[in-house]
């Protein structure tokens, strides 16, 4: 569960890039956060993790405290947070399995971990979430030599090898070729259905009407839907993206 109130973030010099958002996401759910270029979306996402400071306002995800904690404390929440960014973050000139392993460096020895030496259990994982994204052949290539539908699912793979409880996903298709998309979404559907929770940044409509089990829509900082798509009508539409739509 993510439980996020009163939730205020403003960036330098003075941008209010979120004000007063509250939202409980239950275990289990996939819920897309939807809304325009600067909605918050993504200030959002990197909030619940601390990868942004908010301002104000509390975040409790899986039961731990994000806001108000020390170092230690944030290191161990984000043990339990995978976060699978836009632009891949992968390590270009390493191998398949090397990303993935990435993944376990919250739990790995650290000397051993900095020369890449993983426990079996932890290389046995890794790929066995490569096989769960459908790469297990590609282990021990570079990944810069993958496509980039191949190297998002390799990120969502190294996501997985946490072991998290929530997935936050920063708008997981927008560098990719739009015909990949339903392809990322589908792997990331597939995760859910096995009971993860999965918060998903988007700005296209009609994928968040096919994959989200409730969507979020942002506007200029703020909550201005928040239900089941089934309810996203021509007028909450607009509510969402204004003269955009």
């Amino acid at each position: 569960m993510i439980e996020v109130a009163g939730l205020r973030v403003v960036l330098p010099p003075s941008t209010v890039a979120l004000d007063g958002v509250d939202l409980v996401i239950e275990r289990g759910e996939l819920v897309v956060v939807l809304g325009p270029s600067g909605a918050g979306k993504t200030t959002f996402l990197r909030s619940l993790n601390r990868l942004v400071e908010p301002t104000a306002g509390t975040i409790r995800v899986a039961g731990r405290e994000v806001t108000g904690a020390g170092a230690a404390e944030v290191r161990d929440v984000r043990r339990h947070i995978g976060m699978v960014f836009q632009q891949f973050n992968l390590v270009r000139r390493a191998s398949v399995i090397e990303n993935v392993l990435a993944g376990r460096l919250g739990y790995a020895p650290t000397i051993p971990s900095v020369f890449g030496r993983f426990p079996r259990p932890d290389r046995e994982l890794a790929r066995a979430c490569l096989d769960q994204v459908g790469l297990g052949h590609l282990a021990d290539r570079r990944a810069d030599t993958l496509s980039g539908g191949e190297q998002q699912r390799v990120a969502i793979a190294r996501a997985l090898a946490q072991r998290p409880e929530v997935v936050l996903a920063d708008e997981p298709t927008a560098s990719l070729d739009p015909a990949l998309t339903s392809s990322i979404m589908d792997t990331l559907k597939a995760i859910n259905a096995q009971g993860l929770t999965l918060v998903v940044s988007q700005h296209q409509l009609e994928t968040a009407l096919a994959y989200a089990t409730r969507i979020v829509g942002f506007r200029r900082g703020r909550v201005a839907f928040d239900g089941p798509p089934g309810a996203v009508t021509p007028t909450v539409v607009r509510a969402i993206y204004g003269d955009q739509s």
